[in-house]
């Protein structure tokens, strides 16, 4: 069972970048009601998948840097990264089903 690491701009290139496994980025902010229902499905996807993917969580108040770097419009938005390659991108809230569907490729 795997925790949702949380990520910084000082900390974003190497948990996410360099990460040996595909990582997902949860960018959100504490005022964002969808991030809030997203929440809790990215840490039951963490609890089930995160030995294969690894699960973060950027909170854009306090890290303005690495939103802006990434082109992150709106919130949520969620990244997929594999060798520190972006290859999906999602906006607005989605299902656990969705998610995983996206992630299929990946588990």
């Amino acid at each position: 069972m795997a925790d949702v690491v949380e990520v910084t701009d000082a900390t974003f290139r190497t948990v996410v970048l360099e990460s040996p496994r595909p990582v997902l980025v949860d960018y959100w902010a504490d005022w964002c009601a969808p991030c809030r229902q997203l929440s809790p499905i990215i840490e039951e996807l963490a609890a089930e998948h995160g030995d294969k993917v690894t699960f973060t969580k950027l909170d854009t108040n306090a890290n303005p840097v690495t939103p802006t770097e990434q082109q992150v419009l709106g919130l949520p938005t969620l990244q997929i990264y594999v060798g520190g390659t972006l290859v999906k991108q999602f906006r607005g809230s989605k299902t656990k089903s969705q998610l995983l569907k996206a992630l299929d490729d990946y588990l």
